[in-house]
């Protein structure tokens, strides 16, 4: 017997809604998209003209058919959006960042823990080849133990654009766009660092918001780098890593983000060559010998 989908709801449909969240949760067995809200509704019917559209969060948390709401509205209203769905008896998963304060953070699961209901932080880029291929590595130990890792997110974009991630309002800025990314996969890799110090800057003609920024994560005998910037026409690699028995270098951003912008969509199960990164990724060891993953040579 196949039990019935569950019904979600998703609050927002600007870059992530219609990026992200929509095709992903399209693409989910036993999920349904079965209502947006957004002020645009000629956008969303674009896209998936049986979903149901409603002007604005409120009128969706007050739907008792949705048994999973996503929250993919401006990072400032993530607490209260999730903490109204919670205490609607809805499961929730909330677009990082998931809250500005850790204080938001502990309320909201708390309140998960009373109400019984799921909570979770939506982080895509656990699923990423390039950092999918570095977590294969070092648990083959190919990399010896590894020592020193740089872990870049760089884009040009010298012209600050009318939007809210780049606006003087709370939670806007590069370090509460990407850092989840960056911090959430050295988590995934490392665990708890010992200390961690940040610097963020704001460095483009115009900017009411930081669009750079360098956090090091120290661990015991290994320190982490990561980065991230907006004006980087010649970008660094996307992970640089060094370890006792080699290093490892890949260039390039994951593709699947540029698969989804140009209208890709992704299927279960995933169509051949959907996530395949071409781009350069080298192994070295000791004594030169190198080995260009890319092409599985």
């Amino acid at each position: 017997m196949t039990s019935a989908p569950l019904r979600v709801g998703l609050v927002g449909y600007g870059y992530a809604g219609q990026t992200f969240h929509a095709p992903l949760i399209a693409a989910v067995p036993g999920l349904r998209l079965a209502a947006v809200s957004s002020r645009d509704p000629a956008r969303v019917h674009a896209d998936w003209p049986e979903a149901e559209v409603l002007p604005d969060a409120r009128a969706l948390l007050h739907r008792d058919d949705i048994d999973l709401l996503v929250v993919a509205s401006p990072n400032d209203s993530h607490f209260p959006l999730a903490r109204a769905a919670l205490a609607a008896g809805r499961h929730v998963v909330v677009d990082k960042p998931f809250t500005l304060t850790l204080a938001e953070a502990r309320e909201l699961a708390a309140l998960a823990h009373a109400r019984k209901r799921l909570l979770s932080v939506f982080h895509n880029r656990r699923w990423d080849g390039d950092f999918l291929t570095l977590r294969a590595l070092m648990q083959q130990g190919t990399l010896g133990r590894v020592v020193h890792v740089e872990s870049a997110f760089d884009r040009y974009r010298p012209t600050v654009r009318a939007r809210w991630r780049e606006s003087a309002a709370p939670g806007a800025g590069l370090w509460f766009d990407l850092g989840p990314h960056l911090i959430d996969q050295a988590l995934q890799l490392f665990g708890w660092p010992q200390a961690v110090a940040l610097d963020r800057a704001t460095l483009r003609d115009g900017g009411q918001s930081d669009d750079w920024f360098q956090a090091r994560l120290e661990y015991p005998g290994r320190r982490v780098v990561l980065r991230a910037s907006m004006l980087a026409a010649a970008a660094s690699p996307r992970f640089a890593v060094h370890g006792t028995g080699g290093s490892w270098v890949k260039l390039g951003l994951d593709p699947q983000e540029d698969a989804l912008k140009a209208g890709l969509r992704p299927q279960w199960p995933p169509q051949s060559g959907w996530g395949e990164d071409r781009n350069a990724s080298l192994i070295t060891r000791p004594g030169g010998e190198a080995l260009d993953t890319a092409l599985g040579r």
